[in-house]
């Protein structure tokens, strides 16, 4: 694959990704092609805008699998009821960001194909980040989850969609307690280690969570909230939240200093950020990066480092490839 530069055109309204395909909103009517079951919930708001009522989990699943066949050409997509439904266009930022992160690195240019290897820490069951991922670069994914339904759904995602077979391998992570300590194998060697920690830290905090997510929404009545991108409780909780969670990932990386070019988090909280930033600085990376990002209301923050030496850069970049 040809490597990318990072020189892109202006980004869509929606503050997303310039390369994020669906900066400029979605075509429902070319969605529906893709997938006609999306039909059943699309109607016009009181704007006059066609949209789906994103208050529902099961709206909201359809409306991603029409955009993963549409813009991924993934044939098959499905995760068990009550699991995470990711918001794709999110997603996708979370990619675009960390491949220019990568450039930033490389001069300027996206480094692509099969021999950059992209760990993404708690895959889930929806596989979403190595779909993106494998379609926009052609990189190859390890996905690491301590819920073994969770793997069985991205094993089946994968298994049904030939452009993901020899592009995905999946690893159950047996200690709850560990992120990089049991995933990472003593020869790997991974370009990008990507992860989206549970932001909660209690099931308290789920359901605040909730309420506030369906009153920003408009949903007024007597029904207990619930999250309309539903969620399991590992996918949700951490003990001490998004801030502990980064922070072990932090203090985990430091003692596998060589085994990632990039290590990188998204951030929900702005508080978090700061006490990650706070973490970082204490074990001293080569290389840090933080980048704001934004999708409609939504804001959220990715932090990068790195801790290889800029010889040990060269030398990597030599080793995978990056400039093919």
């Amino acid at each position: 694959m040809t490597p990318i530069p990072t020189k892109i055109p202006a980004a869509g309204k929606s503050g997303l990704h310039p390369r994020n395909p669906h900066r400029f909103g979605y075509d429902f009517k070319e969605l529906i092609k893709s997938h006609a079951a999306l039909s059943a919930f699309v109607f016009t708001n009181k704007f006059g805008i066609e949209s789906v009522d994103f208050t529902k989990p099961e709206a909201v699943k359809e409306l991603n699998t029409a955009l993963l066949k549409h813009h991924y050409g993934i044939t098959y997509w499905d995760i068990p009821e009550g699991y995470l439904v990711p918001p794709i266009p999110g997603r996708a930022d979370y990619i675009h960001h960390a491949a220019d992160i990568m450039a930033s690195a490389n001069k300027g240019v996206i480094p692509t194909g099969h021999t950059i290897r992209v760990m993404d820490l708690g895959v889930g069951a929806s596989c979403v980040y190595a779909i993106i991922g494998q379609k926009e670069y052609e990189w190859t994914f390890t996905g690491v989850d301590i819920d073994s339904e969770a793997l069985r759904s991205s094993q089946k995602i994968i298994d049904s969609n030939e452009s993901l077979q020899g592009s995905v391998e999946l690893r159950l992570q047996k200690n709850p307690a560990n992120l990089l300590f049991g995933s990472v194998e003593p020869s790997d060697e991974f370009d990008l280690v990507i992860c989206n920690p549970p932001f909660h830290n209690s099931l308290d905090d789920v359901k605040e969570a909730a309420t506030r997510k369906w009153k920003n929404l408009g949903v007024k009545g007597g029904e207990e909230p619930v999250l309309n991108f539903g969620g399991q409780k590992a996918e949700l909780i951490f003990p001490g939240g998004e801030d502990a969670f980064v922070s072990r990932l932090v203090s985990q990386s430091v003692q596998l200093p060589t085994h990632c070019y990039w290590y990188t988090s998204l951030i929900s909280k702005e508080s978090t950020l700061k006490h990650v930033l706070s973490a970082l600085k204490k074990v001293q990376p080569v290389a840090l990066h933080t980048v704001n990002m934004s999708q409609g209301q939504k804001n959220s923050r990715l932090v990068a480092w790195t801790f290889l030496s800029e010889r040990e850069q060269r030398n990597w970049k030599e080793r995978h490839f990056w400039n093919m």
